[in-house]
């Protein structure tokens, strides 16, 4: 397969500096790395984050963003086994781990202190050509259509790690706060392939209509009601036994140690710069609710995601657009106006 020498991305060289659609240098593999000619890579919040700075953990720079990358392997470093040319890959947000410290060791390598970040630490997937350590690197099976699953690699991947460390039962209610957004929208689906009972939290009927469609029992709108709390643990009879929580408001993760029942665990997912979340000890002890950090899901997490989305299960409401409208995209998710996934073709 011919590989160019140059290929067209999106890079920035200062944190919040100009989003350049520009030609850059196709990268070659280490030893270790797939090349992946990228196809479509979803857009993800945290992609809105790597480009302003605003964590507590440096990026590369210049940085070429992008963590749900999915496309077709081109090219492999000598020491790469188990892997084809032509075999579907996607790029997930972990890129590569240490595989040898005691998170790696016990199949938690996203905690791993070297850990390698797509679009963060290493060149991402808003790019044509893009690496990836053969042993994280995510196998999508063939026939798959490359522009749906791309969103699974990282908000697919995530919410469903993040509904494991909830550690329900079916049958048994969960609240998705942010059940609107790209990450929501792909939580109630999971929820449901997984047995649960679905609440979804936002705001505006027409996240209400969409967050309906996709399964959820019931819509609580936080613009609307008069009280939020008081009404979610009215519906679940009790409060809802697990709360993902993939909003970014700082506000709403908090009230969710309000409302959760008693032996509850409220899951936090979102990622807010500088947010806390604040629980009055007295009732958090009472109730004896878990308050659990969820990260991006391993390997066998990444498989298992995938299984639910190739088996018809997960519908992916996607908008596609060219990689040259990234920018355009980022004031969207900035507003507050996006309702599903962005994926961008990176042919155009």
């Amino acid at each position: 397969m011919s590989i160019p020498k140059t290929q067209k991305a999106v890079i920035f060289e200062t944190n919040g500096g100009p989003l350049k659609y520009a030609d850059i240098q196709v990268p070659k593999p280490k030893a270790n790395e797939l090349l992946i000619n990228v196809k479509y890579s979803g857009v993800c919040h945290t992609d809105l984050h790597a480009w302003k700075g605003d964590w507590p953990l440096a990026t590369k720079l210049p940085l070429v963003g992008g963590h749900e990358g999915a496309g077709v392997v081109v090219g492999m470093g000598e020491n790469v086994v188990g892997w084809e040319i032509g075999d579907y890959a996607g790029i997930k947000w972990l890129n590569g781990s240490c595989l040898s410290c005691e998170f790696c060791n016990t199949s938690n390598e996203s905690n791993c202190a070297d850990a390698d970040l797509s679009g963060y630490t290493h060149d991402g997937s808003f790019q044509q050509y893009a690496t990836a350590d053969a042993v994280q690197a995510a196998r999508i099976p063939k026939g798959v259509d490359l522009a749906q699953v791309a969103p699974i690699l990282c908000a697919g991947i995530t919410v469903y790690k993040a509904l494991k460390t909830a550690n329900l039962a079916a049958g048994q209610w969960v609240a998705i706060s942010g059940a609107g957004g790209g990450l929501g929208s792909l939580a109630i689906q999971y929820a449901k392939a997984m047995g649960y009972r679905v609440l979804g939290i936002d705001g505006g009927e027409e996240k209400g209509e969409f967050v309906k469609s996709l399964g959820a029992e019931y819509y609580v709108d936080f613009t609307k009601s008069k009280d939020v709390a008081k009404e979610i643990i009215k519906v679940t009879n009790g409060g809802p036994h697990g709360v993902i929580n993939v909003s970014v408001s700082e506000a709403a993760i908090s009230q969710s140690c309000q409302y959760v029942r008693s032996l509850g665990t409220v899951v936090l997912v979102g990622l807010p710069a500088g947010a806390k979340v604040t629980a009055p000890v007295f009732e958090s002890v009472v109730k004896s609710i878990s308050i659990r950090g969820s990260y991006v899901g391993n390997r066998a997490d990444t498989a298992e995601a995938i299984d639910f989305f190739t088996r018809g299960l997960i519908k992916c409401p996607i908008k596609i657009a060219g990689l040259s409208e990234l920018p355009k995209i980022y004031e969207l998710m900035e507003q507050g106006k996006i309702i599903g996934r962005y994926v961008v073709d990176t042919s155009k």
